[in-house]
């Protein structure tokens, strides 16, 4: 994970393009710029970044369903909710599950679990387009080769 650079995702544990689930491991740094100023002398990720963090998992599960043809981004934010604070060094186990295909726009659940308790949740509406420019669209296929995937996920 660069937060500076909002490169969220680590590895992908699991993924079902067709039931529209997906399982992330990301792990947040241990020093960060982020983390200098949030707060000083006591570091937390900040809220906006683990919506950030589980709109990125659930965004590149529709990438994926696309084929890497299409560009997807965040619309909106129906509810969110953070429950925990997430240190520097912690192991984020991320989910996104699509609850609603539709024209142009997709619905997701997703959260984010910290040594198996919730620390964030939210529902966000992602939304699909063509790409902005052919050079959009090869940079994020460079920067998303960068993420792994766990054995038994077929990339």
């Amino acid at each position: 994970m660069r937060l500076e650079y909002f490169e969220m995702l680590d590895r992908v544990e699991e993924m079902d393009l067709a039931a529209g689930r997906i399982r992330v491991i990301a792990t947040t740094p241990i020093n960060s710029p982020v983390f200098e100023g949030h707060f000083p002398k006591f570091p937390i990720l900040p809220g906006v970044l683990m919506l950030e963090i589980m709109n990125q998992a659930s965004g590149y599960l529709l990438y994926r369903r696309f084929n890497r043809e299409r560009f997807v981004f965040l619309g909106s934010v129906k509810r969110a909710k953070f429950r925990r604070m997430v240190k520097p060094g912690a192991i984020l186990d991320v989910r996104g599950q699509i609850t609603y295909d539709g024209s142009g726009f997709h619905i997701a659940e997703t959260s984010l679990i910290v040594d198996g308790e919730v620390a964030a949740d939210a529902e966000i509406v992602l939304i699909v387009q063509d790409f902005p420019t052919a050079e959009a669209k090869a940079e994020l296929a460079r920067r998303t080769s960068e993420i792994t995937f766990a054995d038994p996920v077929l990339a």
